[in-house]
């Protein structure tokens, strides 16, 4: 308790805003695929997620490098203001009185636009304001606290989502008021404006800036690898809602302690099973990580978590699984907060909005993984999908270590000159 108590005011502010936010959006957003399929279709609604996907992705660049011009603090209130107007007008599409899912759609679009300015100021403000005492419990703190919000946001979306349907609504603009409070009143600014680049002030002129900002990032070839690293591990993750939910629901049929349990059932089981020990687990995991370097951490949680999902990827033994899930998870609990603390420690100071903007392409990239999954998953058998999780588990471990001996040798010689 008194660890978190030390922690600069912004980051509790953030990690506050981050769960409620995070809460609320879980009631509606994950339903929002069910809604577009009811109203345009099935390969519509495919389309139209698409379409707010990509549009985030490239607001994500541009509010990377504006929150590295012009302040974290700015960029996030404009972000704020953005999503009350949408959730407001979302609210209103979805009234006893006035029904409408192409003004939801387009509320939708803004809303990721929004999201896309806020997430790499909010990463590029919690760096701004950490040490690298306390950025690993930081970490661990934030990861607990998205999953809880996740995991209790959607089982209440799940209860109420098709008959309340507009008091989710009306709730998702009132928190984003709310919000927008703590932000506006509450939270400082971590990095003020760069006057020495207010002459740029054409549209040219600011797209160049942007230009070498971001040639910045891509030439930094360690924090490349890190990406590419994290972006192989993240992708397993993401074979979960794809190609495993497939291979169980095709596969799975057995009795467990006397009930008649299919694929589908088993899946959600495993779920709830790896987001309890998110939940229970974490900030134990963290103090008793203290003890141990880093490093080693690190890559003992990444083979526990790779091991986990390879046999996830063949096995249909029930007890086998429950029990590569505890290991998974387990895993997991240890490699992400040093893996988003080698990050941070990465990003330079002059252009961490940036780097936080190219650093959200992992996850985009680990869902275009996720997908390309169930094609390969297609062809291949259940096996050679594992085989496939292995290499693609070991080309990730290769590129961690790739990417720490980049960080390492500099140290070393630094050491040897003094």
């Amino acid at each position: 308790m008194n660890t978190f108590m030390a922690l600069h005011p912004n980051i509790k502010i953030r990690l506050l805003t981050s769960f409620i936010s995070r809460f609320v959006g879980n009631m509606v957003f994950p339903f929002m695929a069910i809604y577009f399929a009811k109203e345009f279709g099935t390969a519509t609604a495919g389309f139209l997620l698409l379409i707010n996907v990509i549009v985030s992705l490239i607001t994500s660049f541009f509010g990377g490098y504006v929150s590295d011009r012009f302040g974290r603090k700015r960029v996030m209130i404009l972000a704020q203001d953005i999503q009350i107007i949408a959730f407001s007008i979302m609210a209103t599409a979805n009234s006893p009185w006035f029904i409408s899912s192409v003004t939801t759609f387009a509320m939708m679009v803004m809303q990721s636009i929004s999201s896309g300015l806020m997430n790499p100021a909010a990463e590029a403000m919690l760096i701004d304001v950490s040490t690298k005492e306390n950025r690993q419990f930081m970490y661990s703190v934030n990861y607990w606290s998205v999953n809880l919000s996740i995991a209790a946001g959607s089982i209440i979306g799940g209860l109420y989502f098709n008959s309340h349907r507009f008091a989710l609504f009306v709730i998702l603009a009132l928190t984003s008021v709310f919000i927008f409070m703590l932000l506006a009143f509450f939270m400082k600014e971590s990095r003020h404006e760069q006057t020495s680049r207010t002459k740029t002030t054409t549209a040219l002129q600011l797209i160049r800036d942007m230009g070498k900002s971001y040639q910045i990032v891509i030439t930094d070839h360690r924090f490349l690898i890190f990406c590419l690293a994290h972006l192989l591990i993240v992708s397993l993750e993401f074979q979960m809602n794809n190609y495993i939910a497939i291979r169980l629901a095709r596969d799975f049929h057995s009795l467990i302690l006397g009930y008649s349990v299919d694929g589908l059932k088993l899946l959600s089981w495993l779920r709830v099973e790896n987001t309890v020990l998110i939940v229970f687990f974490t900030l134990l995991v963290n103090q008793w990580m203290k003890r141990y370097q880093p490093n080693h951490v690190l890559f003992i949680g990444l083979i526990l978590y790779i091991s986990g999902y390879v046999t996830l990827g063949f096995s249909n033994l029930w007890y086998l699984l429950f029990f590569m899930i505890i290991v998974s998870s387990l895993g997991e609990l240890m490699y992400v907060p040093i893996c988003q603390t080698m990050m941070a420690s990465m990003a330079q100071e002059s252009v961490r909005g940036s780097y936080m903007a190219v650093y959200g392409l992992v996850f985009q990239g680990a869902k275009i993984m996720g997908s390309l999954g169930v094609i390969i998953g297609a062809f291949l058998p259940s096996f050679g999908m594992a085989a496939l999780y292995l290499i693609l588990g070991i080309s990730g471990i290769y590129c961690f270590y790739r990417s720490i001996r980049g960080i390492q040798k500099p140290i070393d010689r630094l050491e040897a000159e003094s």
